[in-house]
């Protein structure tokens, strides 16, 4: 299999992730009035898809351990388990974090649940795997916390209705940033020890543990939706546009990629996972990004908003900066 054998590459992995994992959401803004529950079907597709075309690819490339199929064949069930785990993880979180942006909003949900995720995912990744400068690493992870806040209080001060915060929308917003921190510890944990394989294998494996649970839990989702909108049919689903259905593929093929790509830059000499997660995380900043230069979402916003966003950027530049030298420091 392919793996990075410099630093500079496994960086560049990384910066894909934080690329693929700040960009994917777009393809749900280019199907308006499809709902999510729906588009999230496509996006499970499009997982499975890209964690074969990877595998099948840079998975049975190099002269880095087993090649694809072996490795997947020689995977043992404990390590297998706790990939699935991670997915089944990671699908809670995801629809869950969304449940929040709607009940919430974005100033509320990011903050608490994308920052706690970070926080959670960050220490334990390195107590599993403790790798690079530990004040550069927490040090950067700060200052993309308070980038964060920042970019919660630009979207605050964009939001013409102001919503208030229920008990019942904080412990969703908590719930989800927990297991987003929680399911990359066990990915991590899947990939060491004998017995172990691959990242490669890994995401087939974690693709599958999505695959599981969304069947259960987003349909439970359809029928009972936690923002209290009306249900939605599976007849959405057979109805809805063919290009809908394209750009839910597609949402999931560049998430996985990302994600695949962080598993193995992960892997590499002096990173580890703390490190991968963390620059993958930026990926806020690019959403963010892609909302004020593409999406015009803050053309009308107050002064003040843009000043937040601005000073947002610096401490996520400044942040990741510091992430990405703590493993050559």
């Amino acid at each position: 299999m392919f793996q990075p054998q410099t630093y500079a590459v496994a960086l560049s992995l990384m910066l894909v992730t934080m690329v693929c994992w700040g960009s994917w959401a777009n393809t749900m803004k280019l199907c308006p009035g499809y709902r999510f529950q729906l588009f999230y079907w496509d996006y499970v597709i499009g997982l499975i898809l890209a964690a074969l075309i990877w595998g099948f690819t840079l998975g049975s490339m190099g002269g880095v351990g087993r090649p694809f199929v072996a490795d997947l064949l020689a995977a043992d069930s404990s390590h297998i388990a706790l990939a699935v785990t991670g997915g089944i993880l990671f699908n809670v979180a995801n629809l869950l974090l969304v449940a929040a942006i709607e009940i919430a909003g974005l100033a509320v949900a990011f903050p608490v649940g994308i920052g706690l995720a970070l926080v959670v995912g960050a220490i334990s990744s390195y107590i599993i795997s403790p790798s690079g400068n530990a004040l550069m690493l927490f040090g950067g992870i700060a200052l993309v916390v308070g980038a964060i806040v920042l970019d919660a209080m630009a979207y605050r001060m964009r939001e013409t209705e102001r919503r208030s915060l229920s008990m019942r929308g904080f412990i969703i917003c908590v719930a989800a940033g927990l297991l987003m921190g929680s399911f990359y510890p066990f990915v991590s944990r899947s990939m060491l020890g004998e017995g172990a394989p691959g990242p490669y294998a890994v995401a087939i494996f974690f693709t599958i543990g999505v695959a599981l649970c969304a069947v259960p839990f987003n349909y439970l989702l359809m029928r009972k939706p936690l923002d209290k909108s009306e249900p939605v049919s599976m007849s959405g689903y057979s109805a809805a546009r063919g290009s809908w259905h394209l750009w839910g593929i597609l949402g999931g093929v560049i998430w996985c990629t990302g994600a695949t790509f962080n598993f193995v830059a992960s892997r590499a000499h002096i990173v580890g996972p703390a490190v991968s997660y963390s620059i993958g995380q930026g990926a806020t900043m690019i959403s963010a990004a892609w909302g004020v230069f593409i999406w015009k979402e803050f053309a009308t916003a107050p002064a003040r908003a843009k000043t937040y966003l601005f000073w947002m950027f610096v401490l996520f530049l400044c942040g990741l900066s510091a992430i990405a030298l703590a493993p050559i420091y």
